[in-house]
């Protein structure tokens, strides 16, 4: 899997002008760019799952994303009904709130009740001023008498009289009506009663019952905290591996899907779903999810429990909310067209900073710093207006929130303090209300960001789901590995493709026979179909028509991994990874030694064999020398290690496209030696627009529009005076002077 991995990359990143996995901080010095600057994941990564990008069909998506989870839907489940508990329990909280503040407000004046009680006893007792028994306490005779002198002082004083033998069953109490003045004159003259009728009517909090209250609360929020404590546990716990088994997925799905996937895909595109589309899934199911179920409840559970306790109340409590909530969602609704710009000005900026820093020895080179300047002020303008207007109509959302919820504390103060006058609430259903207020507006926010967040991660869900649903290579479990022997005779029997994306045929009718132990030069203009032969011959990609054969039998009906194990490739592009010099040499080979010194020794025969064997002693540490940006290898010392890799593999056969085009004449000569040893009773196939280094080639193929139009040996070529001919002196040919 690893050589074809290795193969495969090569391929696709030649072809789409990135660099291989891992080379983002590999020892390539400068890594090559895409168009416009699309490399890696920075120029797409913004438009990648951001960016007020809404999926096409955000049903279907999650749908997709729910089955993908489904193995840990009732983990899911019970982290949902955790939250939805502890979510309840935080509003009954207030509730019970309200019943401690009675308990207290009750405690804190006399006992009004009592005193009617013992009123009614006094003025219904048979005998005047006769001992009398209330609630096991007994009022003399003198008491009662002091009792009465003091209410008939206060009836003196414009106090409203005492309904004296009336029953006051149902009544309100002695301070309705009172007020100001005379409602302190009244609580004054409490204090003045007899030591007997005072112990029954003075101020006495009931502490066992706000105990009890305070200790269900304690209980109802610390069982709150531990269950969104277990329910935030879970979720990081399923989402990451969610995570991890979509990346898994993914990085698989990239050995299975064809090269034409590659040829219309950017890499941006391809690390952008890998890493910050599956993040930003991650961080929904973990965040989003959690927060609209707990704030769904939180708001219809608030508001039923305001209906509940009144529904006057309730009514001015989310009439005083709606008119904040009006002014946010107008914000809202503007602001969003200025996050899309802003994130599309900051791939903008991305792209062109990433592409200037890329080619900045051609900007150095044409004076071009001024243009460069000048386009980067203009977008970085773009983005400051943009990012301004967002942030700033944005951070308006929170003093908005703190507006709505004052405004509602406010409302329901005023309102509850007018029906609390007039006895139809208590000072503690005030209490829960300001709660319950808060309850109410708070989780409107939560929900629009969890909405929105919900639709980035369709966005993004979207794009991973493509990827994982492409259309795959075909499965070969049936097919034959590789033979045992492999002789290395190659035929190509009437090949004719095209590429899969496109209607054009590139290559119409190739035929060609290579014996084993040939070097096969394979020659003609760009575009004429060198690369993709070579590729054909890799199945890298799968022929329209006729076959291709490696000692008589069809490449089809081998597996990739079989075809691929008989050659080594050197590209015209430099494939490194950051590791040790060795590590780069044996790659995917250390497993297939058992032998270290041996190994070891093969390793320095190939770089002495290429030249390189003398660099790499001068390094800090010869051949465990980790490359990296600090290592600064040419590209020339680069082309040199991916041929002593390629010499070490010792593959039965070799194909080398442009491989020495990177190093001077006298490191070419001494490679081209090393590569005629390494050449030997080996079948190679030889790409070259270098005429002059495929003589001694024992068949050259010439190519014209994906055929061959001409083929034999360099003398015979140059015989027939024909188009190999043409292009072989057309390199010694000095371009005709001006006139």
């Amino acid at each position: 899997m690893e050589n074809r991995a290795e193969n495969e990359y090569q391929d696709q990143y030649k072809k789409n002008g990135g660099s291989a996995p891992g080379g983002s901080h590999g020892p390539r010095g400068g890594v090559p760019s895409g168009p416009h600057g699309q490399r890696g994941g920075f120029h797409g990564g913004p438009r990648g799952a951001g960016g007020g990008e809404k999926a096409k069909d955000l049903a279907g998506t999650w749908k997709k994303l729910l089955g993908y989870c489904r193995r840990y839907m009732a983990v899911f489940v019970t982290a949902l009904l955790c939250s939805a508990a502890g979510t309840v329990l935080t509003l009954i909280g207030p509730d019970k709130l309200s019943e401690m503040t009675d308990v207290i407000t009750e405690g804190i004046a006399p006992d009004t009740e009592m005193l009617e009680e013992i009123m009614e006893a006094v003025l219904g007792n048979p005998v005047p001023f006769q001992d009398i028994v209330v609630e096991g306490v007994t009022i003399s005779g003198e008491d009662q008498a002091a009792m009465m002198a003091l209410f008939a002082e206060l009836n003196s004083e414009g106090m409203p009289p005492m309904e004296g033998g009336q029953s006051t069953e149902g009544a309100a109490p002695m301070e309705e009506g009172i007020s100001g003045e005379n409602q302190e004159a009244l609580l004054e003259a409490m204090e003045k009663l007899p030591d007997s009728v005072y112990s029954l009517i003075k101020p006495s909090i009931d502490m066992d019952r706000v105990f009890h209250i305070g200790f269900i609360l304690i209980a109802f929020y610390v069982i709150s905290y531990i269950l969104s404590a277990v329910q935030g546990w879970i979720m990081a716990t399923v989402t990451q591996r969610v995570s991890q088994e979509m990346r898994s997925d993914i990085s698989k799905k990239i050995n299975r899907l064809p090269m034409w996937f590659y040829n219309r895909t950017t890499t941006g595109d391809v690390l952008s779903r890998v890493t910050n589309d599956v993040d930003t899934i991650g961080q929904s199911l973990n965040q989003s999810i959690r927060n609209l179920i707990s704030s769904i409840i939180l708001f219809f559970g608030s508001l039923a429990m305001m209906l509940i306790t009144d529904g006057w109340m309730t009514l001015t409590a989310v009439c005083a909310s709606l008119l904040g909530f009006v002014v946010m969602f107008v914000i809202m609704g503007r602001s969003q067209k200025y996050f899309t710009r802003q994130q599309k000005h900051l791939g903008e900026i991305n792209g062109h900073i990433e592409e200037i820093y890329g080619g900045h020895t051609v900007v150095k080179a044409y004076n071009g710093e001024a243009q460069a300047q000048k386009t980067f002020d203009e977008m970085n303008g773009n983005l400051c207006e943009s990012g301004f207007k967002a942030q700033c109509l944005s951070g308006l959302m929170m003093p908005i929130m703190g507006f709505i919820g004052n405004l509602g504390y406010v409302a329901v103060c005023v309102a509850g303090g007018a029906m609390a006058l007039k006895g139809r609430v208590s000072f503690g259903v005030i209490v829960a209300f300001m709660m319950y207020v808060r309850y109410f507006t708070q989780p409107l926010s939560q929900i629009a960001q969890a909405v929105q967040s919900l639709q980035s991660a369709g966005a993004a869900g979207e794009r991973v789901f493509e990827f994982l649903e492409a259309e795959e290579m075909e499965e070969e479990s049936g097919k034959m590995g590789a033979p045992e022997h492999v002789k290395g005779d190659v035929e190509f029997e009437h090949v004719r493709f095209g590429y899969e994306d496109s209607d054009n045929i590139v290559i119409h009718d190739f035929s060609a026979k290579a014996h084993a132990g040939q070097k096969i030069a394979i020659v003609g203009p760009t575009g004429a179909g060198k690369t993709t032969m070579v590729n054909l011959l890799m199945r890298f990609h799968e022929i329209q028509g006729g076959r291709i054969l490696i000692d008589g039998i069809p490449t089809s009906q081998m597996t990739r991994e079989a075809v691929h194990g008989q050659f080594c490739m050197v590209l015209q592009d430099t494939w490194l990874f950051e590791g040790t010099v060795r590590e780069n040499l044996v790659y995917n080979m250390e497993q297939e030694s058992s032998d270290k010194a041996l190994m070891d020794e093969k390793i320095k025969e190939a770089c002495k064999a290429v030249g390189l064997h003398h660099f790499i002693r001068t390094l800090p540490h010869g051949y465990d020398t980790v490359l990296n940006d600090q290592v600064n290898l040419s590209q020339g010392q680069k082309q040199q290690l991916t041929i002593a890799r390629a010499m070490i593999a010792d593959k039965p056969m070799l194909i080398l496209d442009e491989a020495t085009s990177s190093v001077d004449t006298r490191t070419e000569q001494q490679i081209q030696r090393a590569m005629d040893q390494l050449m030997e009773n080996r079948t190679s196939f030889v790409i070259a627009h270098r005429l002059s280094t495929i003589k001694d080639a024992d068949l050259i193929l010439v190519m014209k529009d994906g055929d061959i139009i001409e083929s034999g040996s360099h003398e015979e070529l140059l015989r027939r005076n024909g188009f190999y001919a043409e292009l072989y002196n057309s390199q010694f040919e000095q371009a005709p002077e001006a006139s």
